[in-house]
């Protein structure tokens, strides 16, 4: 068996996220049909990680085995497969892995992009979280920095979450303002479920002057979810880069 990633893009307004869940909807239910399929053989896929319902990916990767030995190299195979999976998923290319190498894993580091529209526009309406209110970007990244100085997001983790660890290292933090949005990059070697959309959650109020960045820190330090904001809306979350070490692609 040859070990594959394989590397794809969804939009995830009708999916219940990535993982196959019974009854659901899911990114990688449609996916794992889709290769068995066309392989005809029952295949496993597993991701980088979990999305949830609505969260939308510029950037995924995910493994599996295949007898053959030659897909990577196999435009057809690769159109085929993109010619009946729906049009909200999409395959870019396949890599042939060392037999060990997991997606999830491995990853070293994931980038997600939070994206707020401040004009209404039926063309982002999936994908950006309106907003009209004003907000103070410099005051929103003061805040944000924060992030970089601790490790233990307990306060913005899922209640009543299966992570064995809260613990995380995030790389950078940072707003900027984009052709009238207003977006969130975040990195970070790993996510908390939910972790991504609580921050944006708490910091908009900080852009809008109703939290200070030393109040911000309080909420890291007290390690209670019910301390930090409500979640943003999922629609606006973008899962947009992974890192993987080189050493694991033959």
């Amino acid at each position: 068996m040859t070990r594959y990633f394989i590397f794809l893009s969804f939009r995830g307004t009708a999916y219940h996220g990535w993982q196959i869940q019974p009854g659901r909807h899911t990114v990688q239910g449609v996916l794992t049909k889709a290769l068995s399929t066309i392989l005809a053989s029952e295949i496993t896929v597993t991701g980088a990680g979990r999305t949830d319902t609505g969260v939308h990916a510029s950037f995924f990767c995910a493994h599996f085995d295949a007898a053959r030995d030659d897909l990577d190299r196999d435009a057809q195979f690769i159109y085929n497969l993109n010619g009946i999976l729906p049009d909200d998923i999409a395959i870019g290319r396949m890599v042939k892995v060392k037999g060990d190498a997991s997606a999830r894993f491995d990853a070293t580091s994931r980038t997600y992009r939070y994206t707020i529209t401040r004009i209404k526009d039926p063309f982002v309406a999936d994908t950006a979280w309106l907003l009209y209110w004003q907000l103070d970007i410099a005051r929103m990244n003061e805040a944000a920095s924060i992030l970089l100085r601790h490790n233990d997001f307990t306060s913005f983790s899922r209640l009543h979450g299966s992570n064995k660890t809260n613990i995380c290292r995030v790389t950078h933090a940072r707003w900027h303002e984009e052709n009238g949005r207003v977006i969130f990059t975040i990195t970070a070697d790993r996510f908390l479920r939910n972790m991504v959309r609580a921050v944006v959650g708490t910091l908009i109020p900080a852009g809008r002057g109703k939290l200070s960045p030393s109040d911000f820190e309080a909420i890291l330090h007290g390690k209670n979810r019910g301390l930090a904001g409500q979640s943003a809306p999922a629609h606006g979350l973008s899962l947009t880069a992974i890192e993987y070490p080189e050493g694991i692609f033959l």
